[in-house]
């Protein structure tokens, strides 16, 4: 019977995928909105998954989401960008605020799959972008964003405390 304990706490003490290939980096209050708050999940081959986190307002209260528009003006659809080749041709620039997606919910808009998705799963399969940046960028990329633990003081100074990601 010990046995059986033994296994349950090590089941549930395994980290997940997340937490096992991916560093997490956060930005707070982005463009001055309090609270509007991201994180970046980067793999060591500098795949960097977009999403919003735990703490951005879009993902509490059980707000409901309507719609994700992925086309950000009238010549530039992220949605519909095509990359290919080695080069990564027809990739697009972005820059620290270049707005990747506008998400509408009940009384929040922000500019940043499946609706739910997004509000349940944020760091599995509700993320906003999947991101490749170019190899000398890859390092500078995470100068101006918090660890984890940098980001829970901030939070914590807010006296809003973070849902355990999923």
């Amino acid at each position: 019977m010990d046995d059986d304990v033994t296994h349950v706490e090590t089941e549930t003490r395994a980290p997940s995928v997340i937490d096992r290939y991916y560093t997490r980096w956060y930005r707070t209050d982005l463009k001055g909105k309090p609270s509007e708050d991201h994180c970046i999940l980067q793999h060591s081959n500098r795949i960097c998954v977009v999403t919003l986190a735990e703490t951005h307002p879009i993902l509490q209260n059980g707000r409901t989401i309507k719609s994700i528009n992925y086309q950000i003006s009238d010549c530039c659809s992220r949605l519909k960008n095509k990359v290919s080749g080695k080069s990564k041709r027809g990739g697009q620039f972005l820059t620290d605020f270049a707005p990747l997606c506008r998400i509408t919910c009940e009384a929040y808009q922000v500019a940043t799959g499946n609706l739910t998705i997004l509000a349940i799963i944020p760091f599995t399969e509700g993320y906003i972008a999947v991101i490749l940046p170019k190899l000398e960028e890859s390092k500078s990329i995470t100068e101006n964003l918090l660890t984890r633990d940098e980001f829970e003081k901030v939070v914590a100074k807010r006296n809003i405390f973070p849902s355990q990601p999923s």
